[in-house]
């Protein structure tokens, strides 16, 4: 509110005490946490919300007089607060639309009653009061430009003064100071995932000048050092408001020949600046590196440099300066070191991409493609003429009048602007810059010359970035607004282009260009002939929106801007170039709910469906992944069956070559099989064979979704377990389980799990010791692995042969089982419940479990309310209760009163579970009477009158061991 918010945050004219307050996104997270702050204080901080400011923060306010209720006195016009200060000034006023606040406490009030105006308000506020604190506690707490403005500072210039107000005061600077440094996190934390900073590059450059200078004649450098010692935790030593620049850190270089140099290191490059009291304006050339800069300034930093070299004294020093010479001499190098240096190109490094590249994402589930750029040779020292060609051209393109750069666009365009030499021409010679800046012209032909090279050359991943440094997206969003169609076409597959990643993809969307590009998608005309123009701008549309859907913030725009039912429109189209990139931002989008809503509620289903059986198997993918997405809904899936979408699917199966298909295929399968109807369409199709055949030689993504149709298929139908088994489907499945992909090995564990519900399926399972690689899978660190193993040993542990002997054969495998109760992910405990309700129907496996602490972990596991744990807890309760003193230990570790709850759940599975519990739990004197406590018997009778003969038998059993204990303690009683 202070320091933070006058230098976090951007304004249109810092430092001037007039400026504005950008409403940008950093901004408006800065604005809402003051909000919050001043809400909040009034309750948080009542004696310090009283305090009377020593002079009222004053600004220009919407608020008009009548918003103005109880607590307010309102005169033509005029508000004042009933609430005053001891000289009987009213704490706040409204005059004239002027309004005066002289406490916490009514700015507290203030915003609660501005509700939906209370950004404007504190933007307003803080453009009046640019340094607040001195208004609130007067001129003594301020800061003077040059002079510490630490919080102990300003404790040791008032520590002379005493008494309450003082001590008031301190706590106020407190909360403020506390306020402060919130602001400066925030802003830090949001300029790191905004600006692509590479501090680790500036300091390894410095730590290696700083090995070789000093004094003496031989040394590189008198003395370089950083302005500032502070580094904040993304390696900056810029403030964070220079961060926003992308500045890093500041140095002041002393060499042996010159003046001290104060240079900025920034991801633009090395400049020098104003000076020692940081004057942030660049006073010189672009240098790529400080070491550059350096050569350009001190003849005797560049001769020493080479007597370090020569000398043989540091192999690093050694290494940097040899690669410094080879970039000379390499083909892009040929430029003079005083060349403005290209916004982050490093053509030598394009097969990588290092992380100061990318921006952080904007949502956890957004990707960014991970393309192979082209790659350049190294070692060519021939320029070809296409270099030459491109070079030449590009002086007409910079200093011709609009026909000649027209021209030389045109003529640019008859090379093959896809080769690399081209691409890196372009960037060489500044020809990059200029297209951009021909963007911005109101000249309509350079405008499209420059789009139609942009379009091409934005094929290569860092040209992608370098267009977005320079600007390059706001322009094209900008140019959406044309009356131009063709030149908005040029425009949105530009922006398709560009917008593969993630900092571009939010550049379109913060400039507007999400509800621009939807505007291309509306036409005059509907159904599938339309106007040749209407179709390739929405072709052009949907290509940049598909580009931009990676984000979730923007697949909430599209929304937000009608592109779901423009879409839909769209889709009906027979045109398979535009169906595609429509289809393909509908399986990008689909992954949010209120997408799959909409892609079924519009009608969509059917077209999808429809274009399964088109020629293009492009649009196929598309189509089958959205399906794979949105059939995650149940009415989804009874969607597809309807429109007949289960056949081509199947057929699909057939095409294994397209691995990208095969993927999206094989996902929709697994989706749509979730139901038992579609799974009885597949068997008709015999996709059950297809997918068996497909357990080998597949890539990760197809095996997944095999694996889970599969899954799915013998979980629904009991007759797929033998088809799976008579293809020979079970042998590639045991293997898999040594794999170790998450996702693959939850679809094996369900797979195995399926098909060992049929004895004959078992028998080869444990014969390829399945069962021990599945209880190895027990030992997996993520516990979605972990619950699918433990629930494919409740069917593996039912059907085997001698399964107790099985279990036991597997050293520390109970101990393993029993320690998993510990967990803290419920559907592990769940599975793990399961399973040990399973294992101790074999008495000698129970007994190895009771000593390994089974029932005190079962006992604390109790008290949920969650009906699936109920049921499988209280069945493996029923069965422990079988050893020794199993239902004593229950009973002191009071598990009983905790199951009778249980009884009053909805769930007739948990009851009849619960009711097995408590009957065997009722075997001991101690139990029943806090049964009989509880209020059992009452819950129980009604069960005993159940349909489900185990439900019924075991309430019976436990209601007659109640009474049966009641009626000899009466006889022991009476005698």
């Amino acid at each position: 509110m202070g320091v933070a918010l006058a230098r976090a945050a951007q304004w249109t004219a810092a430092g001037s005490g007039t400026g504005r307050l950008e409403i940008t996104p950093l901004n408006e997270a800065l604005l809402n946490q003051i909000i919050k702050f001043a809400e909040d204080f009034s309750t948080k901080h009542p004696q310090e919300a009283a305090f009377v400011f020593r002079e009222p923060l004053e600004w220009k306010t919407q608020l008009d007089s009548s918003v103005f209720k109880e607590g307010y006195e309102v005169k033509e016009a005029v508000v004042q607060s009933e609430a005053r200060s001891k000289d009987g000034q009213p704490l706040l006023i409204l005059s004239a639309s002027t309004l005066k606040v002289r406490s916490f406490d009514q700015l507290s009030r203030l915003l609660q009653i501005a509700v939906e105006k209370q950004l404007k308000e504190v933007q307003a506020c803080l453009e009046a009061n640019r340094d607040p604190i001195v208004k609130i506690l007067g001129p003594e707490y301020g800061t003077v430009e040059g002079e510490d403005t630490s919080i102990l500072h300003l404790f040791d210039k008032v520590k002379k003064d005493s008494g309450l107000e003082t001590e008031l005061k301190m706590k106020i600077l407190l909360l403020l100071h506390q306020l402060d440094l919130q602001l400066l996190n925030s802003s830090l934390k949001q300029i790191s995932q905004d600006v692509r900073l590479n501090p680790a590059a500036v300091n390894n450059e410095v730590n290696l000048l700083k090995n070789f200078s000093g004094k003496g004649e031989d040394t590189v450098l008198e003395s370089l050092e950083y302005t500032s010692d502070y580094m904040f935790s993304n390696g900056c030593r810029a403030p964070p408001w220079r961060q926003v620049h992308g500045e890093i850190c500041y140095l002041v270089i002393k060499p042996h020949d010159t003046d001290p140099l104060s240079i900025t290191c920034s991801t633009a490059g090395v400049f020098l600046n104003g000076g020692k009291d940081i004057d942030y304006e660049r006073k010189s050339e672009l240098y790529k590196d400080i070491v550059t800069f350096l050569r350009e300034r001190s003849p005797r930093f560049v001769e020493n440099m080479a007597k370090q070299v020569f000398s043989g004294q540091s192999q690093s020093l050694r290494d940097f300066t040899e690669k410094d010479a080879y970039e000379k001499s390499s083909l892009v190098g040929r430029k003079s070191s005083k060349e403005r240096l290209k916004p982050r190109i490093d053509w030598k490094n394009t097969g990588k991409t290092s992380s100061s590249l990318e921006d952080v994402g904007e949502s956890s589930s957004e990707t960014d493609e991970d393309e192979k750029p082209l790659r350049r040779q190294e070692s060519s020292t021939d320029i070809s003429p296409e270099y030459w060609g491109i070079q030449k051209l590009t002086k007409y393109v910079k200093g011709g009048d609009p026909t000649a750069t027209v021209i030389a666009l045109c003529s640019m365009r008859d090379y093959n602007l896809s080769q690399e030499t081209c691409q890196q021409a372009i960037v060489d010679t500044g020809c990059l810059e200029v297209l951009i800046n021909l963007l911005d012209t109101e000249e309509i032909k350079c405008q499209a010359g420059s789009l139609k090279i942009l379009k091409e050359i934005s094929q290569n991943m860092m040209i992608r970035h370098a267009v977005a440094d320079l600007g390059g997206l706001e322009v094209m969003v900008k140019i959406l607004d044309s009356p131009d169609i063709d030149l908005k076409c040029l425009a949105a597959e530009t922006i398709a282009n560009v917008a593969r990643f993630k900092r571009a993809r939010k550049t379109v969307r913060q400039h507007g260009g999400i509800k621009r590009l939807v505007g291309l998608l509306e036409s005059v005309s509907v159904g599938p002939s339309y106007q040749g123009k209407e179709t390739e701008a929405a072709r052009c549309g949907a290509l940049a929106l598909w580009s931009c859907s990676k984000s979730t913030k923007t697949k909430k725009a599209i929304r937000k801007a009608g592109g779901i039912p423009l879409l839909a429109r769209w889709l009906k189209c027979s045109e398979a170039n535009i169906l595609i990139p429509v289809v393909g931002t509908l399986q990008e989008c689909a992954s949010e709910p209120s997408y799959r809503l909409a892609i079924r509620t519009e009608g969509m289903v059917e077209y999808l469906v429809k274009n399964l059986s088109s020629e293009h198997e492009e649009l196929q993918r598309h189509c089958a992944s959205a399906i794979f997405k949105c059939a995650e809904d149940e009415e989804t899936r009874d969607l597809v069956r309807k429109y007949e979408g289960l056949q081509p699917l199947s057929v699909l199966l057939d095409n294994s070559e397209n691995k990208e298909l095969l993927a999206a295929v094989t996902g929709a399968i697994w989706k749509c099989a979730i139901s038992r109807e579609n799974v009885l369409k597949f068997q008709e199709y015999r996709a059950v064979e297809a997918l068996v055949a497909l357990l080998t030689d597949q890539p990760k993504e197809v095996l997944i979704n095999v694996i889970g149709a599969l899954g799915e298929c013998c979980q629904n139908e009991p007759e797929n377990r033998g088809t799976v088994r008579r293809c020979g489907g079970i042998a590639p499945l045991v293997r898999l389980l040594t794999a170790t992909d998450q996702a693959l090995l939850v679809n094996v564990n369900k797979a195995v799990g399926a098909c060992a519900m049929e004895p004959e399926s078992m028998a080869i399972i444990d014969s390829l010791d399945g069962v021990r690689l599945i209880w190895s899978l027990l030992k997996n660190p993520h516990p979605d692995v972990q619950a699918s193993a433990a629930w494919a040993l409740c069917p593996c542990i039912e059907n085997a042969k001698n399964s107790g002997d099985m279990v036991r054969s597997l050293v520390g495998g109970l101990e393993l089982i029993v320690n998993l109760l510990k967990s803290k992910d419920r559907e592990v405990v769940t599975s793990v419940c399961a399973a040990i309700a399973n294992i101790a129907k074999d008495a000698e496996n129970l007994a190895v479990m009771t000593d390994h602490g089974v029932v005190p972990l079962l006992s604390k596991l109790a008290n949920t309310n969650d009906n699936k744990l109920r049921r499988h807890l209280a069945e493996a309760v029923a069965h422990c209760c079988m050893w020794g003193n199993n239902k004593v230990a229950f009973g002191e570790t009071k598990i009983v009163a905790p199951l009778i709850r249980y009884l009053r759940s909805k769930d007739p599975l948990v009851h009849r579970a619960t009711a097995q519990a408590l009957y065997q739990l009722s075997e001991d004197a101690s139990n029943c009477v806090i049964m009989h406590e509880n209020a059992v018997v009452k819950l129980l009778l009604p069960m005993v009158g159940s349909t489900d003969d185990t439900l019924q038998e075991a309430a019976a059993g436990c209601i007659a061991n109640i009474r049966r204990l009641a009626l000899a303690t009466e006889k022991a009683k009476y005698g």
